[in-house]
């Protein structure tokens, strides 16, 4: 089952006098990249975020914010009256300003807000990481709703990729051939008597430069093991780009042999499939 690396959850909840958001966003990123925003008197929970974020979600680049808003008296920065009063009556002294001016301009002053960090009672833990698991299961749905979108595309794009192998399969006996009679007419051209087994050993050896079986094979297996990777319940973002090049391999090797205008036209609409396949592996967990 495909997940896509974006997502979005936020949740809130109360506790006592205290109403707690936590926040997620995740975008695409080749490892897991984590960003906390946290107050500073829940900071001894970082480590268990950054742990429970690995875990549940991955890979990406995770953003995550937690906001406390107090609703009582238990704030955990207060006011240094005193250190204020000392500021507003300096600042008097330096000229008559009205005092929300002064006021405005104490509080940018060292020392004017005080924090007592307070520490976490363990229920009050157990309801932000609650909170914090209910945000990341939102998340995980939204990313498996979007990475549903994203099979259903890369399905469509890779049997569209079969149908043009199978075009190629079709239209591979013709190419030899013309390709034989190109290289027949050219000598016969050149109006000189040749060696007649010498001429069919080189024609053979100069025939199998173009021969494209093998790179026929293999491309279709890469399409099977792709289809099947897509089904396994594990991140498979990182093995669908190795096979996904892999295929370009092939399908550039073919082109390479091509020597045939259709079977080339065929390849570069091949080709167009798989960039676009590729595009959006950037965004599959």
């Amino acid at each position: 089952m495909i997940m896509s690396m974006t997502g979005y959850g936020k949740k809130e909840t109360q506790w006592e006098d205290k109403r707690i958001t936590i926040e997620i966003r995740a975008l695409n990123s080749k490892n897991a990249d984590i960003n906390l925003r946290t107050p500073s008197f829940i900071r001894e929970l970082d480590t268990e975020f950054r742990k429970i974020i690995a875990a549940k979600m991955q890979r990406g680049k995770i953003d995550l914010n937690v906001y406390i808003e107090f609703n009582g008296q238990n704030a955990p920065t207060k006011i240094n009256e005193a250190i204020v009063n000392s500021y507003m009556k300096q600042l008097d002294k330096l000229g008559e300003t009205p005092i929300a001016d002064r006021l405005a301009i104490a509080m940018r002053l060292p020392d004017t807000l005080s924090s007592e960090r307070e520490s976490l009672k363990e229920d009050e833990k157990n309801a932000v990481l609650q909170l914090m698991d209910e945000v990341i299961e939102d998340i995980n749905t939204y990313r498996a709703d979007e990475g549903a979108a994203l099979e259903k595309d890369f399905q469509y794009r890779i049997d569209l990729i079969e149908k043009y192998l199978d075009d190629i399969v079709e239209i591979d006996p013709e190419r030899g051939l013309k390709i034989e009679a190109k290289l027949r007419d050219a000598l016969a051209e050149l109006k000189i008597e040749t060696d007649a087994n010498r001429f069919e050993q080189e024609l053979i050896f100069y025939l199998e430069k173009f021969d494209i079986t093998e790179e026929k094979v293999r491309l279709k297996n890469h399409l099977d093991y792709f289809k099947k990777v897509m089904q396994s319940d594990e991140a498979v973002g990182k093995k669908l780009g190795f096979i996904a090049q892999e295929m370009g391999r092939e399908i550039n090797t073919i082109g390479s042999k091509a020597n045939h205008a259709e079977l080339q036209k065929i390849v570069v609409q091949m080709k167009d499939e798989l960039e676009k396949i590729k595009e959006q592996l950037l965004n599959v967990l």
